[in-house]
C-alpha cells in the first residue's frame, strides 16, 4: 500500500493512515489528553510530508510511532517552563498535570496509568510501546536507537520502576500484558524478543 501511495494513489495513503489512526490517537490520549486531536493530526501530516523518506527497514507502524514520539517530544518542549527538559528523567506528571483525566472506567488501569505518568517519559513510552502497542525488542531498538539487548535491560528497569511507583497497590488482572508482567517476578525479559 505504501508503494501505491508513493506512486500517487491517494486512496492507498488514506487506507494506510486510517489503519493506524486509532492507535496513534490512543498513544496521545493518555499523555496530553486535551491535545490528542492536534498531535494525532500533526503526526499524520508529518508522515505525509516524509512518506518518501521511509526506507522500509522497519514496519510502517514502527515508523509512524517514531513520528508520534517526536511530535510528543516537540510538544513537551514547547511548554514554556519545560523548554529544556530532559525527557529521560522527567515524568509526564511533572510536565502536564491532568490527574482527573487519568481516571478511567477500570480503577486498576487508572492506577497503572497514573504510576506510568510518574516515570521518566522514556520509560513510560518504552513500556507503552511494548505492552500496549505490541512492539517487540527489534522494533523498539529502532525506535529508541538502541540495541535489542539494551532495550531488554531498559524494559526490565522500567517495569521495576513502575512496580516501585505502584507500591502496595494490589495488582489484579486488568486483562492487559503490562498488568500481567507486573505480577510476574523479574527474570529474563523473553517477552521483549
Amino acid at each position: 500500500m505504501l508503494q501505491r501511495w508513493r506512486s500517487g494513489d491517494r486512496r492507498a495513503g488514506e487506507l494506510l493512515c486510517g489503519r493506524h489512526f486509532e492507535a496513534i490517537y490512543r498513544f496521545f490520549e493518555h499523555k496530553i489528553p486535551g491535545e490528542a486531536d492536534d498531535l494525532t493530526q500533526q503526526t499524520f501530516l508529518a508522515c505525509v510530508k516524509a512518506r518518501d523518506q521511509f526506507r522500509g527497514q522497519s514496519t510502517f507502524r514502527t515508523y509512524l510511532y517514531s513520528i508520534a514520539r517526536n511530535e510528543l517530544y516537540m510538544r513537551l518542549r514547547k511548554i514554556p517552563k519545560f523548554e529544556h527538559v530532559d525527557l529521560e528523567v522527567s515524568s509526564l506528571a511533572e510536565l502536564v498535570a491532568s490527574p482527573s483525566k487519568l481516571l478511567g472506567k477500570q480503577q486498576e488501569l487508572a492506577q497503572i496509568r497514573a504510576a506510568l505518568r510518574q516515570l521518566p517519559v522514556e520509560q513510560q513510552l518504552l513500556l507503552e510501546f511494548h505492552y500496549w502497542h505490541d512492539l517487540d525488542a527489534a522494533a523498539l531498538a529502532e525506535l529508541f536507537e538502541a540495541s535489542p539487548g539494551a532495550i531488554r535491560v531498559r524494559l526490565l528497569r522500567a517495569r521495576r520502576a513502575l512496580r516501585d511507583r505502584l507500591g502496595s497497590v494490589a495488582i489484579g488482572d486488568a486483562g492487559d500484558r503490562l498488568t500481567s508482567s507486573l505480577r510476574e517476578p523479574d527474570g529474563d525479559d523473553n517477552e521483549a524478543t
